[in-house]
């Protein structure tokens, strides 16, 4: 019988001495595993001069721009990237993520780049991609492993708010990308946003937050009603954490597996959250922007493994990531503090997960 091959398989002894936690798994069973993850990539721009006079940000990241970004800089920060995503899983998976979501991105042209570095070319990744509106400029992008992830399809949703005591001008923020495909031949939806910044203050910016998850919900609902089991992974920076009412009320989270029913969606971020393990740090405090939240359809209360599902999420917060020394030690090490390139990662840790499923 053909099988077409998911990563590894893992026997209990060894799956169980690398979690340690709950769901459970039978002893006498084998199980595929695969990855699936976000990361944000903090400004990955070229350093072409967009014709686009709109896009301010962009032009900054030029060797005429603020950041004088020429092509040493780029190609130094491909290759940060792709040694951090050549990374994620592999403790686990020695063939890496099956699909990665990406947001703060220029163009496909970067992710294209992005793919065909050293240390990822092998994997011969493809790439799902939309422009969107974005003031900034940015977009959000998939990356996946054409060996075990197949698309069928892929749209964007557009977020309609608009700028305060203006009724006619949109603001212009980036789109959620929908991808349909096929995850060893099951069908899956992933959803990747990047909603709107907490630029002018949290208790501002909001509602344009909560307007964001409404959206995502109502893109999670549409999904269910057209396949009541369908399996749904929302992932993204979303610019609040797990508990706030952008992602607790309008998304309808919970975060423990027992309370997941019909109508609910689970965030495990959430307890990463609660134990003060964060994603990015801001002026002393930690913040979880970066979430994996999940359709009933892809948990486990009994652990049936018959089909894939939610196994285990990891916060990749690696030593190798975080600055060594200085008034930001154990912060992101990223790749600009203000106009000074200092030639790190992201400003984001990247988050993944662990699908499992009994081999039959």
């Amino acid at each position: 019988m053909y099988i077409k091959s998911l990563l590894t398989i893992f026997s209990l002894s060894l799956i169980t001495s690398i979690f340690g936690q709950q769901p459970q798994l039978d002893p006498s069973k084998q199980y595929e595993v695969a990855g699936v993850g976000f990361y944000n990539l903090e400004n990955l721009f070229d350093t072409i001069v967009d014709p686009d006079t709109n896009k301010i940000l962009q032009d900054d990241f030029t060797p005429f721009g603020k950041k004088n970004f020429n092509s040493q800089k780029y190609y130094q920060k491909l290759d940060k990237l792709s040694e951090v995503i050549s990374k994620l899983g592999t403790k686990y998976i020695p063939d890496g993520l099956a699909i990665l979501g990406v947001s703060e991105i220029e163009n496909r042209a970067v992710l294209e780049d992005l793919a065909a570095t050293a240390k990822l070319k092998s994997r011969n990744y493809k790439i799902v991609h939309h422009e969107s509106p974005d003031a900034r400029g940015i977009d959000v992008g998939l990356l996946y492993n054409p060996k075990y992830f197949e698309v069928l399809n892929s749209k964007v949703f557009h977020l309609e708010t608009y700028k305060e005591k203006d009724t006619v001008k949109h603001f212009r923020t980036r789109d959620q990308l929908l991808v349909t495909g096929k995850l060893n031949g099951e069908r899956i939806h992933i959803i990747v946003a990047h909603w709107p910044s907490r630029r002018g203050g949290e208790k501002r910016s909001a509602p344009r937050r909560i307007a964001a998850g409404e959206l995502a919900r109502s893109i999670v609902d549409s999904i269910l009603v057209a396949e009541p089991k369908a399996k749904i992974i929302f992932t993204g920076d979303l610019n609040d954490d797990p508990v706030n009412k952008s992602v607790k009320i309008a998304m309808h989270t919970v975060s423990k597996i027992k309370k997941v029913k019909e109508g609910t969606l689970y965030n495990p971020m959430e307890t990463f959250y609660k134990n003060g393990i964060g994603t990015l740090a801001w002026r002393g405090a930690w913040n979880l922007f970066d979430q994996l939240i999940l359709s009933p359809n892809l948990i486990t209360k009994d652990n049936d493994f018959d089909t894939y599902k939610f196994f285990k999420a990891v916060v990749f917060n690696e030593e190798f990531l975080k600055n060594s020394t200085g008034n930001f030690k154990g912060y992101p090490h990223r790749t600009y503090v203000g106009p000074n390139f200092i030639n790190g990662y992201s400003d984001h840790f990247p988050v993944f997960m662990l699908l499992v499923k009994e081999r039959k």
